[in-house]
Order: structure tokens, then C-alpha cells, then sequence
């Protein structure tokens, strides 16, 4: 899968696709930004109108800045790079990604988006569509100007119709964005280069941000009919090659196996500050491999030039010995995960009626012996979640204090009393007497909820009925996981069963929350979250068929302090609104915490160069500010 920076203009668009375990989809998840702007004298003609928006005060960059400090403008130009991405595609419409079809994942990159993030700061965004954004004084509008210059592929204008019509059909048809953008009521035309968003409530700092982050569509594509004469429906999958305003576009498929990306050589926004140094490659291509280790042999044998090795185990053991390694011609690197945490775990789905009560939940988590899987499988690489922000200052830990316990003070008879009381901590086992100690609490927590051990099986006292989990997983990676926490499961007499499909029969199934619990599941997190939260943990979200809400979480106490976070009137609130957030949902016991790292882990051909300079909160940028490295190239090896 393609290991890009997590920007808003390809994490929006990702986060409206059904989630698939770590190492199937790109990993991210929209890093929500704020409205705290700064008002830069004569950053763009007009009063009131500002170059860029930064949740943290003043953005880093002055309006005459000319690239971002990790790009590198004299970068050049050309070249092949190759990607690969397991499983497959039947659609080209990030509209109805989630709900229908599965998305081409590197459609993104023939949209561009009112504004871009700076990878190199915290949640700050600069105009790319948009030349000014002018924000209310009470935060209750935003206004959008767009540069005139701006051109779709086929060389008309990009308008303020489109935006408005962009926004309308991505919120009619899309869970993601209908949940992200729930407080954004109206977006209207207020002249051919001007868009007004108006919020359904004032003093929301990052809904002025996040409106300049969806993929803006064209409307007369849309609106016409394809070449067989047939109307466009923005409502359906397609194949149609659509069309776009970027940097790339989609040249030619196969379907389910291949796309070609290829850079658009008059491309209207090339020269913007935001675009120097970056989108360098001429050609972008996708690779799709059924099998996850069909899938490692092929990029051994040169099918694909970039890899992130999520799988302990292949990182440890799966390419010693390959010559290319030895020789250079292929390098193993790791780069640091500074602008995300993430929460992983196995998700139970609380709409079933067996997973409602905390105590059974709790008992999951005292039977995974993560201590052992992690020696055994994982070579000891990976660290036990412990938070819904993992690897981030927005984590909890100990104690509440200060402005954190004032907010679960404000909100104390919707959240559990042990959160001020008792700090969260996973159980520990990796050793027989602590596993033994462990199960026996699991057990005694069955007992306290209903159930009883009856002929080695656990059964609910009042049927009779036993006790049964069916977990479900889309590679044959989940094996590896389920199968040992099964064995730990069955010691207290759970009936466990691993359902492996193909990832479009699991889309769907997670999409119509049909599941009782997901071997794999994610939710990457950025520095500055915001009203995704609904999205992921919020009641609204809930029943939302192709919603981020996979657990089914509806708690009044964790969707007022969805609010409180959203509201934060700065950052010293915003990190103390999280870690309570973070320390609710861990007291409820949703999920049962797995494992994360704090670093990326990449192979990749020898073919490639970057700045001096890498993004801080990108990892390692790859391939927005990379180049293909025509010396290098020559010693590596022609791509096949």
C-alpha cells in the first residue's frame, strides 16, 4: 500500500472507505484542524483575508513564502514508481467509497483540495485552490476565494458551482463526510470565484479548517453524460476514467489489478508554493496482488519499488538473505511516526447483545496474553496500546489533573465514577502464573455478568445458550493473531471460531456492521483531533451503515466530550479535552487494546532520492517530495 504522508487530501478521502486491517489500507485518518488563524497584514489583497489557517496561532510560513522547507524546488522531474496494494478495485468514485464498490486508492491524486497541510507543522494549512479563506469573527461562516487561474483537465475554470456541488453530493452520499461535516449546514456561491460556508453553531474552531480539505469535483463532468450517452449518477460506482484538477491523472487500468497515474505536465497549480519540490514522479502506478505473500515475493522480484512492512514477522525474517538486500540495491529503513498515534485493537461489536455488558468485554482483555504474542510473533518489535491518541502528548496516563479533571468534572454523572479514581492499565501476562491469575478474573467477570461454566463451556445462566465469538479477518495474516487468543479463550470455555473472506465481501460486512468481532481494526489519529471523533466513537455515527463507529459505541458521556474537544478554546484544552476522552473510552473496555510502533517501516528499490530536509510530521514523505534518481537507478536495475 502507498506509504504517503497523512495530509487531508488523501486522508479524507481514505477515511470514507470501509476499514481494513493494518497493512491492507493505507493507514490514516483525517488530522483534524482548527480555526485559530492568524491575520497576516497583507498576505492576500483585502482586510481580513488570510494565506493560511493553524490550530496553533500563526502559521510558519509568510504569505510570500515559496516552498515548504522539506521540499526541494529544483527537484527534477521524471520517472517511474510502482506501488503495491493488496486486494482490488472496481471503482473510480471516492463519493461512494465506504458505502458502494471498492476505491482505487490512489484516486486522490487527480483532486486538489482548497487547502493543503504543511507536513512540517501541526494541523496548519496554505491555499492551493483557494488563494484567501476569510473566517468570521464568531467562527459561525467561513468565506473561500479561489484562484481564477485554477483549471480542470480539460481546461475549464474550476468555480465556486463546483465546490458548492462537491460538498452537497460528498455529504449526501458519503457516512465519512455526512458525520465530518455535520455542523457545516450551508455552503452557497456568492460569486464565480467565492464560496460561503455557513456552521450551524459559532466558536467551533477547526470548522473554518476543515472545509478547505475535501476533494473538489467538477460539477459539468458530473452533471453530463459518459460516452456512451448514458447520464454520470455521482451516486454509483463507475470505471469511467473521471476527471480531474490535479497534479496527476488516471491514464490507463486494468480493472482490479493495475492503475497508471500519469503527471499532468500543464498542470494549473504546479508553481504554487505549496506544489514546488513535490509530485516529481511522471508516472504513478498501482500494483494489486490478491495474497499478502504473493505480495512480498512480488516486490522481490521487482514488481513494485516501495514497501511498508507492517507484519512483524516479514520485517524480522522475510527478506535475510535476499541478494538485493545484501547488495544494496534494495534498502530496509525505518522512519519515525511523528504526526499520529493510533489506537489498534480487536474491535467487539456492542450491537451484539453479548458484548454489552463491560465486564464481559474487560474479560476479552485479560485472556490476550500479549507479553507472549509479542515474543514469539512480533520479535519483540511492537508495544502494547495502552490509549485511543497511542504515541501522542494526547494520551492519558495516571491521574486526572488540572483542566483535564475540571472537564470530567463538568460531564461526572455520564462517565464511569473509576476515572478519577483508578488509572487505566491493560492486564500483564507472559508468564503461566499470570496468565493462569488472569483467566481466573476473566471468569469470575463472566460469572458476575450472567454466565456460568456448565460441562468445560461457558453459557448464559438464565438460556442456557453458550457463549460464541466469530472473528473476522481478510488476509490470512488474522490467523496468526486469532488463532493463539482463541486457544486462551477456550481455556474458559468461549466457543471461537476465524472467518477469513476477501476483502470486498469484508468491506460489506463491515460496512452493514455485520460482525462479532474484527481480528484486525484501526483508527489512526492526528495531533489535533477534532470532529472526526463523532465519526469513530460518536452515538450519531453508530448505525450509520459504512461508519468509522465499528464498536457501535453510543455513550452520552463520550459524546459530550466529543464536544468538548471540538470546542476547545485552544491547545492546553484541546490535549486535556482528549486525555479525557481517551480515559472514558478506556474505562468502558470498547476494544481490546493490540499493538503499535512509533516508526514506519519501509523496503524500497534503490531508485529514489529526497530533500535534505524530511517532513516532521510525514515520515518519509514518500513519494510527494521524492524523485527518481536516474544514477542510482543505473546501478540498481531496470524496473520490470
Amino acid at each position: 500500500m502507498i506509504a504517503r504522508p497523512l495530509t487531508r487530501r488523501a486522508a479524507l478521502a481514505l477515511l470514507s472507505l470501509a476499514a481494513l486491517p493494518a497493512g491492507v489500507r493505507a493507514q490514516g485518518a483525517p488530522p483534524a484542524g482548527g480555526a485559530q488563524t492568524s491575520n497576516v497584514p497583507g498576505s492576500v489583497a483585502g482586510d481580513g483575508w488570510r494565506h493560511g489557517l493553524s490550530l496553533l496561532g500563526e502559521p510558519k510560513y509568510p504569505a510570500d513564502f515559496t516552498h515548504f522547507d522539506y521540499a526541494d524546488p529544483n527537484a527534477p522531474k521524471g520517472g517511474l514508481v510502482r506501488f503495491g496494494s493488496q486486494g482490488s478495485f472496481d471503482n473510480f468514485n471516492l463519493i461512494v467509497a465506504g458505502v458502494k464498490g471498492d476505491l482505487e486508492s490512489q484516486i486522490p491524486l487527480i483532486y486538489d483540495t482548497l487547502l493543503a497541510q504543511a507536513q512540517d507543522e501541526a494541523s496548519t494549512y496554505y491555499g492551493l485552490l483557494a488563494d484567501g479563506v476569510r473566517p468570521a469573527e464568531d467562527l459561525g461562516s467561513v468565506v473561500y476565494r479561489l484562484r481564477p487561474e485554477a483549471r480542470w483537465h480539460d481546461g475549464q475554470p474550476v468555480t465556486a458551482d463546483d465546490v458548492v456541488f462537491s460538498f452537497a453530493v460528498l455529504k449526501e452520499n458519503s457516512p465519512s463526510y455526512s458525520s465530518y461535516y455535520k455542523n457545516v449546514t450551508t455552503a452557497e456561491a456568492i460569486g464565480p470565484h467565492e464560496v460561503r460556508f455557513i456552521f450551524s453553531e459559532k466558536g467551533n474552531r477547526e470548522l473554518p479548517q476543515i472545509v478547505g480539505q475535501f476533494p473538489v469535483l467538477p460539477k459539468h463532468w458530473w452533471q453530463g453524460k459518459d460516452a456512451s450517452g448514458r447520464p454520470r449518477n455521482p451516486a454509483e460506482t463507475t470505471l469511467e476514467i473521471p476527471l480531474g484538477s490535479g497534479p496527476y491523472r488516471l491514464a490507463r487500468f486494468e480493472a482490479g489489478r493495475t492503475a497508471a497515474y500519469e503527471r499532468v505536465p500543464d498542470y494549473w497549480g504546479r508553481d504554487l508554493p505549496v506544489n514546488r519540490g513535490a509530485n516529481n514522479f511522471d508516472t504513478q502506478r498501482a500494483e494489486y496482488f490478491r495474497d499478502a505473500t504473493v505480495m512480498i515475493e512480488a516486490f522481490k522480484a521487482d514488481q513494485f519499488d516501495w514497501r511498508t512492512e507492517n507484519i512483524a514477522r516479514n520485517w524480522a525474517t522475510a527478506y535475510d538473505g535476499f541478494p538485493a538486500l545484501r547488495e544494496g540495491r534494495i534498502l530496509k529503513e525505518e522512519f519515525p511516526q511523528a504526526g499520529m498515534g493510533m489506537m489498534q485493537a480487536f474491535t467487539l461489536n456492542l450491537r451484539r447483545k453479548k458484548f454489552a455488558d463491560e465486564r464481559v468485554r474487560r474479560a476479552f482483555n485479560l485472556a490476550f496474553d500479549f507479553e507472549e504474542m509479542n515474543r514469539t510473533l512480533f520479535y519483540g518489535l511492537y508495544k502494547r496500546v495502552d490509549s485511543y491518541f497511542f504515541g501522542t502528548e494526547l494520551a492519558s496516563s495516571g491521574l486526572p489533573e488540572g483542566r483535564e479533571r475540571a472537564i470530567l468534572e463538568s460531564v461526572k454523572d455520564m462517565v464511569p465514577a473509576s476515572v478519577f479514581t483508578t488509572p487505566y492499565k491493560n492486564p500483564v501476562n507472559g508468564s503461566p502464573e499470570a496468565v493462569r491469575t488472569n483467566l481466573r478474573e476473566a471468569v469470575r467477570l463472566f460469572q458476575e455478568a450472567g454466565y456460568e461454566i456448565r460441562g468445560n463451556q461457558m453459557v448464559e445462566k438464565a438460556s442456557g445458550q453458550p457463549f460464541t465469538v466469530e472473528f473476522l479477518g481478510n488476509d490470512n495474516s488474522a490467523e496468526r493473531v486469532v488463532l493463539p487468543y482463541r486457544a486462551a479463550l477456550q481455556r474458559i470455555g468461549l466457543t471461537v471460531s476465524l472467518r477469513v473472506v476477501d476483502p470486498a465481501q469484508y468491506q460489506n460486512l463491515m460496512r452493514s456492521f455485520d460482525f462479532d468481532a474484527l481480528a484486525l481494526n484501526n483508527w489512526p489519529e492526528s495531533l489535533s483531533p477534532g470532529n472526526e471523533q463523532r465519526g469513530f466513537w460518536g452515538s450519531a455515527a453508530a448505525d450509520k451503515p459504512g461508519s468509522r463507529n465499528l464498536a457501535g459505541i453510543k455513550d452520552p458521556g463520550v459524546d459530550a466530550l466529543i464536544d468538548k474537544l471540538i470546542y476547545a478554546g485552544d491547545r492546553e484544552e484541546l490535549v486535556a479535552a482528549t486525555r479525557a476522552l481517551d480515559r472514558v473510552l478506556l474505562a468502558h473496555n470498547y476494544v481490546v487494546p493490540q499493538w503499535s510502533s512509533d516508526v514506519s517501516r519501509t523496503l524500497r528499490w534503490n531508485r529514489f532520492a529526497h530533500p535534505a530536509v524530511l517532513p516532521r510530521y510525514g515520515a518519509s514523505g514518500f513519494p510527494t517530495t521524492w524523485w527518481y534518481d536516474k544514477d542510482l537507478a543505473a546501478k540498481t536495475g531496470v524496473a520490470r
